[in-house]
C-alpha cells in the first residue's frame, strides 16, 4: 500500500509540474485573455487518459495505473478522470446517469467555487 501511495505521489509531482509548465507556455504563446493553459491540460489529459486506459489494459500494465493515471494525469488534470468516468457510464449504456454526473459535476463544482469565494471573501478582508 505504501508503495502505491509513493507511486501516486511521484506521479502527482510530475503531472503538476507539467501542468505548471503548460500554463506558463500557453501564457507566453497566447497571453492571458483566455485560460488556454487549463483548456490545453484538460484536452491533452483527456486524450492521454483515453489512450492510457486502453494501452495499459492491452499490454498488461495495470500495475502502472497508480503512477500514470492517478498520479501523473491526476496531477496534470483531474478533468481526464471526469471524462473517463462519464464515457465509461455512456459505454455501459447508462447515458442518463452519465448526463446527471456531467451536469452535477459542472454545476455543483461551479456553485461550490462561488460559495468558497464568498466564504473566503467574507472571512478575509481584501483591504
Amino acid at each position: 500500500m505504501i508503495l502505491t501511495v509513493l507511486q501516486v505521489a511521484l506521479g502527482g509531482a510530475i503531472g503538476a509540474s507539467f501542468r505548471y509548465l503548460t500554463n506558463v507556455a500557453m501564457k507566453a504563446i497566447f497571453g492571458i485573455g483566455f485560460p488556454w493553459g487549463t483548456l490545453t491540460v484538460n484536452i491533452v489529459g483527456s486524450f492521454l487518459m483515453g489512450a492510457l486506459v486502453v494501452v495499459l489494459e492491452r499490454k498488461g500494465g495495470n500495475h502502472l495505473t497508480p503512477l500514470l493515471m492517478t498520479g501523473v494525469l491526476g496531477g496534470f488534470t483531474t478533468f481526464s478522470a471526469f471524462s473517463l468516468d462519464a464515457i465509461f457510464l455512456m459505454e455501459e449504456g447508462r447515458t442518463e446517469i452519465a448526463l446527471v454526473y456531467i451536469t452535477a459535476s459542472v454545476l455543483i463544482s461551479l456553485a461550490a467555487l462561488v460559495v468558497g469565494l464568498a466564504v473566503a471573501r467574507g472571512a478575509v478582508p481584501l483591504t
